[in-house]
C-alpha cells in the first residue's frame, strides 16, 4: 500500500472543483459506514475522501484526478455485499454512487429499462410491477443498487427459472480507471463482435471500471403465481427431492430449501408463524418453498396437483398452497428474512459480528450429500451452522456463527479451517467457490486454491490491462495487498 499516494488538501480542492463541495467529505464527516459492508468480519477501513457523485461526468472527472495522483479508488452503492468487496482497505477515496438513483427510460419496443447505477432493485422491481412488467434477478437483499447487483453478478431466487444478473444485462456505461467513459454492449439480444467486454465487466467487483448506467433487459409479468410450502421430517429428504422437479419438466420460478432453526429464527425476527412446525403429530426439520408462474390459472392447477405428486412420493409431510397474494408474500417474507434474522441473534465481540458465511454452488445432485458433509465438518470443529439455499440451481447458504464464550481470533482460526475443508469438498464434486455473493477481499484465498495458479495469473492480468495502476478497488477478486 505504500506504492499508493495520499490524499493531499490540493487534491481535495482539486475534487471539489469537480464535485460541488457539499458532496465530497474528508476527516471526522467520512461516515463509519463507508469503512465496511455487511460482513464486518472482513474488516474496516476508513477511506481518506468519500464523493457523493451525482453524475458519470463527476465520475469520469473524480477519477482521472485519482489515476494522476496515484490515489486508490472504491466505488460503493449501498454496502449490503458479503465479502467485503467495497471496503476500501487501501485508504484513499471512495466514490459513493446511491445518489444516481434515476430511471431512465423504458423501450418497449426492445423490452430494455435504462437506469442509473445507483437505482435500487426494490425500486426497479415495483416500478416495473406498476407497467405489468417484471424484471427477473431478485436477490435476496432487495435494497443493493442495481451496479453493485451487476458488479457482483448476483443470483437470487429466480435464478432457478430466469437465470442470474448476467443473463438480463445489454449494454452499460463504464469509467475506466484512467477517466475515459466507453459504453460496453447495445440493446440487440446476441453478439459474435470480438471479446464480450460487456460480461468482462459483469462480476468484475469493480477492479476494472466503475459502472454508472445500465441497459436491463425486462419481460412480461407472469399473469399467475403460486407458491408451495412442503415440509419434511428430515433436511435430507427435503433436498433429496429437489432433482425430481426438473427431471418430471417441472420449470418452477423458484425452489428454496430451508432448515427448521432458520425457518423458527426468521419467524421469531418478522413476529409471525408463517411454516407449520407440527403436522399430524410429525415434526418438520426442513421446508422446501417452490413457486410456479403461468399464463392461467388451469395451467397453474396441474402444475401444482403434479408437483405435490412428486413431493408426497419423496415422504414430505403435506404441502402447502399459498395461492393468495398475502400467503405469497408471508411466505416469502420469512425467507427473506434469513440474513436479518441470523444477524439479529449473532454475538458481537470487539466491535465485530461473530459470523462469516460462504455461498457455494454445486451440482444439483451433490447438494443433499454435500450439506450433509458440511454439518458433519461443523460438528467436528464445534460450530453451530445455519443452512439454506437456492436448491433449483445448487447456490447454498451456509452461515456459521461464534458464541460469546469464544474470542475473535479464535472464531476466525476455526472458520479458516471449516472453510478450507468445505470449498476444498465443493471443489471435488464440481463446484464453484461463489455463487452470487462473489469475492472481494474475504474469499480471495478460497478461489485461489480452488481455481489455481493459472487462472489468478490470467485475471490478474486483465486486471493491469483495465488498471495499470491497480488503483481501482485495489486487493480484491484476483490479488493481495
Amino acid at each position: 500500500m505504500s506504492e499508493y499516494s495520499k490524499v493531499t488538501p490540493e487534491i481535495v480542492e482539486q475534487i471539489k472543483a469537480v464535485v460541488a463541495p457539499n458532496r465530497v467529505y474528508t476527516g471526522a464527516d467520512i461516515n463509519e459506514d463507508f469503512s465496511h459492508d455487511e460482513m464486518s468480519i472482513y474488516g474496516k477501513a476508513m477511506p481518506e475522501l468519500v464523493v457523493d457523485a451525482a453524475s458519470t461526468e463527476e465520475i469520469a472527472a473524480t477519477m482521472k484526478i485519482a489515476y494522476d495522483n496515484n490515489i486508490p479508488v472504491t466505488a460503493r452503492g449501498a454496502g449490503t455485499g458479503l465479502v467485503g468487496a467495497c471496503v476500501p482497505i487501501a485508504g484513499g477515496i471512495v466514490i459513493n454512487t446511491t445518489k444516481m438513483n434515476k430511471i431512465l427510460e423504458y423501450d418497449l419496443n426492445n423490452f430494455v429499462v435504462k437506469v442509473q447505477c445507483g437505482v435500487l432493485l426494490n425500486d426497479l422491481a415495483e416500478d416495473c410491477v406498476s407497467k405489468g412488467l417484471m424484471y427477473p434477478p431478485d436477490p435476496g437483499e432487495k435494497f443493493a443498487t442495481l451496479g453493485g447487483n451487476v458488479s457482483t453478478n448476483a443470483g437470487g431466487m429466480r435464478a432457478c427459472k430466469y437465470g442470474a444478473t448476467r443473463d438480463y444485462v445489454r449494454a452499460m456505461e463504464v469509467v475506466l480507471p484512467t477517466g475515459e467513459v466507453t459504453r460496453f454492449g447495445s440493446t440487440v439480444s446476441k453478439t459474435s463482435s470480438g471479446y464480450s467486454l460487456l460480461n468482462l465487466m459483469i462480476g468484475s467487483e469493480g477492479t476494472l471500471g466503475i459502472i454508472t448506467e445500465l441497459t436491463l433487459k425486462i419481460i412480461p409479468a407472469p399473469k399467475e403465481v403460486i407458491s408451495l410450502v412442503i415440509p419434511f421430517e428430515t433436511l435430507e429428504d427435503c433436498i433429496g427431492t429437489v432433482p425430481q422437479f426438473k427431471k418430471n419438466g417441472l420449470d418452477p420460478q423458484a425452489l428454496e430449501f430451508m432448515e427448521k432453526a432458520i425457518v423458527q429464527a426468521s419467524e421469531r425476527y418478522i413476529g409471525k408463524s408463517v411454516y407449520p412446525q407440527k403436522i399430524d403429530g410429525v415434526e418438520a426439520g426442513a421446508y422446501l418453498l417452490v413457486t410456479f408462474d403461468g399464463k392461467t390459472k388451469d395451467e397453474l392447477d396441474n402444475i401444482i396437483e403434479e408437483a405435490s405428486e412428486i413431493a408426497l412420493e419423496a415422504d414430505a409431510i403435506d404441502v402447502l398452497v399459498a395461492d393468495t397474494p398475502a400467503k405469497i408474500k408471508d411466505a416469502w417474507a420469512a425467507r427473506s428474512s434469513f440474513l436479518e434474522a441470523i444477524k439479529a441473534e449473532t454475538n458481537w465481540k470487539d466491535g465485530l459480528e461473530m459470523l462469516d458465511e460462504c455461498d457455494v454452488v454445486v451440482p444439483l445432485d451433490k447438494i443433499a450429500p454435500y450439506v450433509e458433509y458440511v454439518y458433519g465438518v461443523g460438528e467436528k470443529f464445534g460450530l453451530r451452522i445455519e443452512s439454506f439455499g437456492h436448491a433449483g440451481d445448487g447456490n447454498l447458504h451456509i452461515y456459521i456463527i461464534g458464541d460469546d464464550k469464544i474470542s475473535v481470533a479464535d472464531f476466525k482460526a476455526k472458520a479458516d479451517e471449516f472453510f478450507d475443508d468445505i470449498y476444498a469438498e465443493a471443489t471435488r464434486v464440481g463446484g464453484l467457490v461463489s455463487g452470487e455473493h462473489a469475492i472481494g477481499s474475504g474469499k480471495l484465498d478460497y478461489l485461489a486454491k480452488s481455481v489455481g495458479p493459472t487462472q489468478m495469473k490470467l485475471m490478474e492480468d486483465i486486471k493491469r490491462v483495465f488498471d495499470p495502476k491497480m488503483i481501482l478497488n485495489p486487493g480484491k477478486v484476483c490479488y493481495k495487498l
